[in-house]
């Protein structure tokens, strides 16, 4: 037998091999990203300014920046271990299909209830505000996965649960909904009447489909308003990176275990949980000048904030209560337009991958939902699973790169994200099956709208 046919279809860590620790990428950046920004008086926040809206132990996470590995709580690692170590998959269907020299590998994140990654990030949250003495938490949520893991969560540890979905994803995806009402959590549509922020939305856009920004302004506009309630966040925050970076220290040691080196390391990217929890170690690799991995951040071209963002600072609602972050952003004014892939519709990114972004440690491409979803249908047909529409960007890429290599006859080998799966999202699938479904790019007027209400902060251009 010779040296490939070694490699399994599905590679798995045992108990004992999963990751005891998160890794903090912020700690071997050279230079580190910008701090979030008091809205009212522009100077960086402190742990008093945070502590209206978020955990108490969160907040530490959020403003470390130089302790590398932090322990994961036992609680919280046996939540894990309930469906993780999550299997390091070879696709030598897919390879086989493509006819390429490539090797392909997705990290599966989607066999658990929730059906993606956010659950990682969930139940650390909640945990925290369990242990902190809360009586619940408020969040928002685009697609649904986010809502869900916190609502399993939630029921877990016995903390209410309030969710404010994003309209478009409300109405498309009812059965996500019903999961989250499920697990007892109570799903709001945002932008909605029943904040003070929602309904100055509304009066301004009156058949808005809501946008991310919309939701996390009513979601902090409750928290901060009732008593034993905090907010979390399924994606852009670095404690968010922090407890997701579990995925990518185990698809190292996964890969590490059979000498495997990837080339090039793909992820979709909306706020940034996925794509930066998956990068993390190895991009803490490129730092340190030991290795040169290619890392590709994929984004929908309705919602380019990387590939046609500015990077300044911003506000990360739309209601403008949040602190402001340094990030590529479209704006927190825009909303994109309705489409299939509801958990990539944030108008801003990270403030960690953004930074890595600017130094050009990581590239961008934004890609189409016509040709996601043909990529989304092929991987089904051939690997057997039914993916995200998010994850589905990111196996778009892995698929043109993987046609790259067929062309130059050059064998690289691939690792993209798999993060979740898209049983939830039929109704994007039927419209691709039908063929009604269509593509939407912004125009340079539609993002200057946007543009044109950044705030004007000298210090951040």
């Amino acid at each position: 037998m010779n040296e490939e046919k070694k490699i399994p279809y599905k590679i798995y860590l045992t108990e004992n091999e999963m990751p005891t620790q998160w890794y903090n990428l912020r700690a071997d950046m050279k230079i580190k990203p910008a701090p979030l920004l008091n809205p009212e008086t522009l100077k960086p926040m402190t742990y008093e300014d945070l502590r209206p809206v978020f955990c108490d132990e969160l907040i530490k996470q959020e403003l470390d920046e130089n302790t590398a590995y932090i322990d994961i709580p036992q609680e919280i690692l046996d939540f894990y271990k309930m469906y993780r170590p999550a299997p390091l998959v070879r696709a030598y269907c897919l390879e086989k299909a493509l006819d390429t020299p490539a090797k392909i590998y997705y990290k599966f994140e989607g066999n658990n209830t929730s059906g993606s990654h956010k659950l990682n990030s969930a139940i650390a949250q909640a945990y925290y505000a369990k242990k902190q003495g809360l009586k619940g938490v408020t969040t928002e949520t685009g697609a649904g996965q986010w809502g869900t893991a916190l609502s399993m969560a939630c029921a877990y540890l016995d903390l209410d649960c309030k969710v404010f979905m994003v309209k478009g994803s409300y109405e498309q995806k009812p059965f996500r909904r019903e999961v989250m009402r499920t697990y007892g959590a109570s799903v709001t549509p945002s932008p909605s009447e029943t904040t003070e922020v929602g309904r100055k939305i509304l009066a301004k856009y009156p058949n808005t489909t809501g946008s991310l920004g919309c939701a996390i302004s009513e979601a902090v506009e409750v928290a901060t308003n009732t008593e034993g309630y905090r907010y979390v966040l399924g994606s852009v925050l670095n404690q968010v990176l922090l407890h997701q970076s579990i995925i990518g220290l185990e698809a190292k040691a996964a890969m590490d275990k059979y000498g495997i080196e990837p080339d090039i390391i793909i992820g979709c990217a909306g706020g940034g949980s996925n794509l930066g929890g998956l990068i993390s170690p190895f991009m803490a690799e490129k730092l340190k000048g030991n290795k040169d991995y290619r890392f590709i951040a994929v984004e929908p071209a309705s919602c380019p904030s990387l590939t046609r963002g500015k990077y300044v600072y911003d506000y990360c609602d739309t209601g403008m209560v949040c602190p402001l972050a340094k990030m590529y952003t479209l704006g927190s004014g825009f909303i994109p337009s309705a489409n299939h892939a509801g958990g990539l519709r944030y108008h801003g990114m990270n403030s960690v991958l953004s930074e890595l972004y600017h130094q050009g440690m990581m590239e961008a491409v934004s890609v189409e939902q016509t040709s996601v979803f043909a990529a989304a249908q092929q991987f089904a047909k051939i690997e057997g699973i039914l993916p995200a529409p998010e994850s589905s960007h990111a196996i778009r890429v892995a698929i043109d790169e993987a046609m790259k290599c067929k062309e130059t006859g050059k064998e690289k080998t691939i690792l993209f994200g798999l993060t979740g799966t898209g049983y939830f999202d039929m109704v994007a699938y039927q419209k691709f099956n039908d063929g009604v479904m269509s593509d939407y790019i912004p125009t340079d007027a539609d993002l200057q709208q946007g543009f044109d209400g950044l705030p004007d902060i000298k210090r951040a251009q």
